[in-house]
């Protein structure tokens, strides 16, 4: 098929992408340089684009790399959205740690999180310069904000012991622990750690503030999520997007997963209710759904709610269907039913006729508009992965990047319409680098169901010869490797190390229609299997420049749970594997993960009433059956899945004398994401690669 990058992607004008189609010879320019992972983890990573009220001007967070320092910094961007020729520049001072831009009801001022005074707090600057302002000084870090529609409340998230009455109560307790000597931490429920974190006793809470004419916070917070044991927002990677204030500024509306006892097992976050001015209880507004609510958005006119729902307790990759309630009479149904696509962050028009959402499809993620009314939705984009957007007057504003090109903004009408490329982001960076050509294939998977996959030709191809390749099995399962530009897992990382790539979406991946996505619960070990094989072969026979001879296989998480699958299930193809961070003992992991709801929904029960579900698609089963060479790779702040599974793969293969490495890095979680602890990630695994596909 002919891919349609080409009309979404920016190319420097030295950077060589976007080109329409692979059969094109002579893709990259011979003089270029191939990307590499140097020159990955130094790009600048745009995200969170806010418009102004008057659609004028558009502020972002931007992500810059200090490779010596060996940390990211963060910053805030200005661009002027009348100019076609204007370019973004900087709002806050460079090297800080400024994230979140809000902006002012007047459009005058920008309000963010700063931790430049020592904890993270909300700060206020003008757009026309200045120095910044701080609007909170709490004595705990302000997780996360969100501004009422008038300007004169502001809420912000802390961690705090749920217990306390008071914030003074929780700073002398934390106190006293830090001025005792006993380390010991007693517990009695579950969840004592968390993907990198072990629990301190603390919940992340909502808090109001009233502002005064200065656009300070003054007097003492509103507890608002005050007898609620659970984080708002949730943690790991919960924000703003998880509560919302009604325009009169009255009331407050967040999710929230209760926790006692349940929650490792339980998806079950509830829609709550609060008045902003405190004095009365949460009211849950969702408790008829046991499954997942989330993201409660209101209407301008503030009659109507709409936020996202699973239908499914305990399923976490259950689609988000859009439901839209009526505040006044509470009555409530699902805008679209038979859209069978999972919808993400969700935005009201101006007028309350329209929502916008993201959401996968086919290998791509767009931007959608959805008729309230009409109940009728309609993509906006086309290929490509949308990761940020905004309203700007009659328009929105949206990140969009795609396999060959690191996110760049662009505008398109509201009602739909040609993209237009703004101001390029990257373009020193870029500039001399060459990628490789992509093409998204298709093909009769399990079940004879048309299954996706992406094929990557090597930068400097040539027609006629025959590459190395790299086969990257995505994680999740229930995930993708699509059409976007990947910081840990990118695929012109391995073309500039003259490798072609394969990357098929499974049964299991999302963006495919959810009995797609249903169809690996309880099947991790032969339907995924079989695409994979399957679209193997597929690539082989199609692309006449994939060596079948010099290939090797690797994946993380999930996909490093199906790299130790097929080492003992289909080893013939591969030179060599890779598996990072994935299981090896599905009954252990039950056992020493900390999110029991995933392996009870993917397994259909606990491992001590279904014993024979986690022994059925087990690695530890068949390492007898272990021959090709494994680079293993695993991080000591992984709590997803811990590494004692990275360390019993190693085991395997060094017991059984089949030729193994062990990389571990002790500060890295289920990512790694510090710029030189990635550069030394690709390195040993190209290195690995490229000794066992080397020609004899």
């Amino acid at each position: 098929m002919r891919p349609l990058h080409a009309f979404l992607v920016f190319c420097a004008a030295t950077v060589t992408c976007g080109t329409p189609a692979l059969p094109v010879s002579a893709v990259e320019r011979p003089a270029l340089k191939p990307f590499a992972a140097a020159d990955l983890v130094r790009l600048d990573r745009p995200s969170d684009p806010q418009a102004s009220p008057d659609g004028s001007q558009l502020v972002f967070h931007l992500r810059e790399t200090d490779y010596d320092a060996n940390k990211a910094r963060h910053g805030l961007w200005l661009l002027s959205l009348g100019d076609p020729k204007a370019q973004p520049h900087r709002l806050t001072a460079a090297g800080g740690s400024d994230t979140t831009p809000r902006w002012s009801r007047d459009g005058k001022s920008v309000y963010f999180l700063s931790a430049r005074s020592g904890l993270s707090q909300v700060w206020r600057i003008a757009t026309s310069g200045g120095e910044p302002m701080q609007v909170t000084s709490t004595p705990f870090d302000v997780g996360s904000f969100k501004l009422s529609a008038d300007n004169k409340h502001l809420l912000v998230s802390m961690e705090v012991f749920t217990d306390c009455d008071t914030l003074a109560c929780t700073k002398q307790r934390l106190d006293a622990r830090l001025a005792g000597k006993r380390s010991g931490m007693l517990y009695e429920r579950l969840f004592v750690r968390h993907w990198d974190a072990w629990s301190t006793g603390l919940r992340s809470q909502l808090f109001g503030f009233a502002l005064d004419a200065k656009g300070r916070a003054s007097g003492e917070p509103t507890w608002l999520s005050r007898g609620l044991d659970g984080d708002v927002p949730s943690k790991p990677f919960g924000d703003d997007s998880e509560y919302d204030i009604s325009p009169d500024g009255s009331r407050v509306f967040f999710n929230l997963r209760v926790a006692g006892k349940t929650e490792p097992w339980s998806t079950n976050f509830d829609i709550y209710e609060v008045p902003m001015a405190g004095g009365a209880a949460p009211r849950n507004l969702t408790a008829a759904n046991p499954a997942w609510d989330a993201a409660p958005l209101v209407s301008p006119d503030g009659r109507t709610l709409a936020y996202r729902a699973m239908k499914r307790p305990g399923f976490e990759a259950d689609r988000f269907g859009i439901m839209i309630r009526d505040l006044a009479t509470g009555a409530t149904h699902e805008l679209l039913p038979d859209w069978d696509r999972s919808a993400d962050a969700l935005k009201w028009s101006a007028d309350g006729h329209t929502l916008y959402t993201v959401a996968e499809d086919l290998g791509q993620k767009k931007l959608f508009a959805i008729d309230v009314a009409g109940r009728q939705v309609r993509a906006l984009t086309g290929a490509g992965t949308v990761s940020g957007y905004d309203l700007a007057g009659a328009s929105l504003i949206y990140l969009s990047d795609n396999i060959a090109s690191p996110a760049q903004l662009y505008r398109i009408p509201a009602a739909g319409g040609t993209p237009q490329a703004l101001a390029p982001l990257n373009s020193e960076k870029l500039a001399g680098l060459a990628f490789g050509a992509y093409e998204q294939f298709s093909f009769k998977g399990w079940n004879n169901e048309t299954v996706h996959g992406y094929v990557v030709k090597p930068v400097g191809y040539e027609a006629g010869r025959k590459y190395p390749v790299a086969f990257i099995i995505h994680g999740g399962p229930q995930g993708s490797m699509g059409n976007d530009f990947h910081y840990r897992w990118n695929p012109q990382t391995y073309a500039g190390a003259g490798f072609a790539v394969v990357m098929i979406d499974f049964h299991g991946s999302t963006g495919y229609g959810q009995a797609f996505t249903d169809a690996i619960s309880q099947h991790w070990g032969d339907r995924p299997l079989e695409d994979l094989q399957k679209g193997w072969a597929h690539a082989l026979a199609q692309y006449d420049f994939l060596d079948g001879k010099r290939a090797c296989a690797l994946g993380a998480s999930y996909g490093g749970y199906m790299v130790n699958w097929i080492a003992g299930n289909w080893p013939e193809p591969w030179k060599c594997l890779v598996s990072h961070d994935g299981i090896f003992d599905t009954r252990m992991a039950y056992y020493d993960t900390e999110e029991l709801w995933f392996d009870e929904w993917e397994r259909g029960g606990t491992q001590y009433e279904h014993p024979e579900a986690y022994e059925r698609f087990n690695p530890a089963n068949h390492v007898a059956k272990w021959q090709v060479p494994m680079l293993v790779i695993h991080s000591s702040l992984d709590y997803r899945i811990p590494e004692s599974q990275g360390i019993a793969v190693f085991t395997a293969l060094q017991r059984r004398g089949i030729p193994s490495q062990f990389l571990r890095f002790p500060d890295e979680n289920h990512w790694v994401v510090k710029p030189q602890n990635s550069v030394q990630w690709h390195e040993t695994v190209e290195a690995w690669m490229k000794k066992w596909t080397a020609v004899p």
